[in-house]
């Protein structure tokens, strides 16, 4: 018996073996996740922004109308939407920043991890006020 190009393999090339493990896009990479997160607030503050100028835009054809609809934003979970939006606006822009940095920063890419962790930290360090402030304002409002 001989063995033809399809019994072996070698190194580098193909074969139609089946996969043990399901290979998956998302590796678990902090950049990675950086990556996704940036993405997410993004989308989350385009979102706000859209629902702001389209509240604001009521107030031209009906004062009313417009009364109405910011009293129905005077509850518990709009109060911590609002909090979701100071955490998600915050990051977004350290991670911008960390970003740019990456961009026009010779050294960049070689610093990235560090810049993420400081970003988190940064984050961490302004986000534990914020609770605070905006935590005191609900409680005064909702008990």
């Amino acid at each position: 018996m001989t063995a033809t190009s399809a019994d072996s393999a070698t190194p580098g090339t193909r074969t139609n073996a089946p996969r043990n493990r399901r290979q998956s896009l998302y590796k678990g990479d902090p950049g990675m996740w950086a990556f996704a997160l940036h993405r997410i607030t993004g989308a989350a503050i385009f979102f706000f922004l859209f629902v702001h100028v389209l509240d604001t835009a009521l107030m031209r054809v009906s004062p009313q109308a417009y009364d109405q609809v910011i009293g129905t934003y005077k509850t518990p979970l709009v109060g911590l939407m609002e909090l979701g939006l100071v955490a998600a606006v915050l990051f977004h822009g350290l991670n911008g920043v960390r970003l740019i940095l990456i961009d026009f920063w010779w050294q960049g890419t070689r610093y990235q991890r560090q810049m993420l962790v400081a970003v988190g930290a940064i984050w961490l360090v302004v986000m534990v006020p914020v609770l605070v402030r905006i935590g005191m304002h609900m409680a005064e409002r909702f008990l």
